[in-house]
């Protein structure tokens, strides 16, 4: 897979820091040309995706957080979200939906089902104590003007 375009940011594991990260996915993702559905789903998994970095990986300290965004031939965007946290032990149970390792903080869980449902692909890497990778996978529909 060709790459066409890349960027990467690193930030600080702050919840404030949840709207930038979506915000930047989103206009980076915008040389695309997407849809306002497409915008919003990408914008939903990548806060879905920094979310889980600040209130799970990192819990009641202060991480970083790094964000890498590709742009692959085909409109395919693949984003890749990393911290290097507490890791996830069993990572197909944290994948199930309802499934929290904070419920004292009224989690819904549904994180990972979220950013399911709204990209092509979702892979997550993990080791406890090292860290985890999402990365996001969405190929985006061509508009009429470059069919």
């Amino acid at each position: 897979m060709k790459v066409l375009n890349e960027m990467s940011v690193n930030f600080e594991s702050r919840s404030v820091n949840e709207a930038f990260a979506r915000t930047a996915a989103a206009a980076f993702a915008a040389q695309l040309d997407p849809t306002v559905a497409e915008l919003n789903e990408i914008r939903t998994a990548v806060s879905e995706a920094v979310t889980n970095c600040v209130v799970h990986a990192y819990r009641d300290t202060i991480g970083i957080i790094s964000m890498n965004i590709r742009i692959a031939e085909g409109n395919i965007l693949i984003v890749k979200i990393r911290d290097r946290g507490c890791g996830i032990e069993d990572i197909p149970r944290a994948m199930e939906p309802l499934f929290t390792t904070s419920p004292e903080d009224e989690r819904a869980g549904l994180g990972f089902a979220v950013m399911q449902s709204f990209t092509d692909k979702l892979t997550v890497r993990s080791k406890p104590g090292k860290g985890t990778t999402v990365t996001l996978e969405k190929r985006l529909s061509p508009r009429l003007s470059d069919v």
